[in-house]
């Protein structure tokens, strides 16, 4: 019996599920941060798989919040999917439970939800080729495009100010004064780094806030393994869907961008093999623009150069941060690996400043392709 096994009653938290079935094989699934993931895999020839997750409640205070969010996401975009699509493959389906809810509360006090299998599918953390790349920038600007209608003030904040780059600061430095750990003489010019971009950093917030920006519905976690590809390498769902709630566009595209652009690992020990591969990046950007240039206003083109500096750096915050408090949010496998983290975000954020303007003329040629194309095409058809 595995360790999972002799702490929780997998057979009486399956059984709350309306799955139909109650003979499966059940394992550890996937490489998730903050949510444990189990795959139940059914013992009937043709029976249904799925996916069994344990919510960090410590992370996710408002299950009800979450799972209502999640709710209202999946069913809109079914909704828009199944006009042209197949809704069941490409959007994530979650199981009813026998309360009529979609999650379970156990008797240790977990939360559990579950949701649907999907086949013939896979996920990289790292992009490797021009058509990942490409695909991935159409998936997370489908998703927003298919959300763009709806109000982002019907959803709730999973975690309350989890973009929030002056609350991240304010977080950091308190967490600098109070150097539980005994951690800060080891980082202290990697500190004096990040307080000296903070001003710049806080400039999408601000701006979302002086009305310039459109609040909207955003993924807030477009990391590269949250798309499902299919076996050609074409995007099929995005998934992960915790962290659903209002933002700006630009903190996907720039999220998307930290792991998609980086010739390495999130938390690569040799700082040397962090590099920036540009035709990815140019890649990302035609698929994103192409099917968000519908709706992105001038100004939300221009901030996401910014999205692209921000989430590293918000990143690199975030794991210092943990790593000065202890090691309390991210789960870790070795002592100091938030900082390993922390120091290679970093430097990707080196290296993204360097390649600013280049990366930003990037941007804007695909954009004025994209707009004059979209022209052309509207000519045509008047004509």
């Amino acid at each position: 019996m595995n360790k999972e096994a002799m702490i929780y009653n997998f057979t009486d938290i399956i059984a709350q599920f309306k799955i139909g079935t109650n003979s499966f094989e059940i394992k550890p699934f996937g490489s998730g941060h903050i949510n444990d993931t189990y795959l139940i895999k059914s013992s009937a020839v043709a029976g249904e798989d799925y996916l069994l997750q344990k919510i960090n409640h410590f992370v996710f205070k408002d299950i009800d919040g979450l799972m209502n969010n999640m709710l209202f996401v999946t069913n809109h975009l079914k909704q828009k999917v199944a006009q042209t699509g197949d809704a069941q493959k490409e959007v994530l389906t979650f199981v009813e439970c026998s309360n009529g809810k979609y999650y379970y509360k156990d008797d240790q006090g977990e939360y559990w939800r579950m949701s649907n299998f999907l086949h013939h599918t896979k996920s990289y953390d790292v992009v490797s080729t021009a058509k990942q790349a490409y695909q991935g920038g159409v998936a997370f600007g489908r998703f927003q495009g298919l959300l763009a209608d709806l109000d982002p003030g019907i959803l709730v904040d999973t975690i309350p100010d989890f973009l929030n780059m002056e609350k991240r600061l304010s977080t950091f430095t308190s967490a600098i004064k109070k150097d539980a750990k005994g951690r800060l003489k080891n980082v202290l010019t990697e500190v004096g780094f990040l307080i000296s971009r903070a001003n710049s950093m806080n400039e999408i917030l601000q701006l979302g806030r002086a009305g310039i920006l459109p609040l909207r519905i955003t993924h807030n976690d477009t990391k590269f393994n949250n798309i499902l590809l299919d076996q050609n390498d074409e995007i099929q769902c995005v998934i992960d869907l915790d962290t659903v709630m209002p933002g700006y566009a630009a903190y996907d595209f720039g999220d998307a961008i930290r792991s998609i652009i980086n010739t390495a690992a999130e938390d690569e020990a040799s700082l040397d093999a962090i590099q920036l591969n540009i035709p990815l990046f140019v890649e990302f950007t035609k698929g994103y623009l192409s099917q968000t240039i519908s709706f992105l206003t001038e100004q939300e083109l221009k901030s996401l150069i910014k999205g692209v500096l921000l989430l590293p750096y918000m990143q690199t915050v975030r794991f210092l941060t943990d790593y000065l408090e202890g090691d309390i949010y991210y789960k870790t496998s070795f002592p100091e690996h938030n900082l390993q983290r922390a120091l290679a975000q970093m430097q990707l954020l080196k290296m993204l400043e360097l390649n600013q303007s280049k990366l930003s003329d990037i941007v804007q040629k695909e954009w004025f392709m994209l707009k004059n194309k979209q022209t052309a095409e509207q000519s045509s058809v008047i004509q």
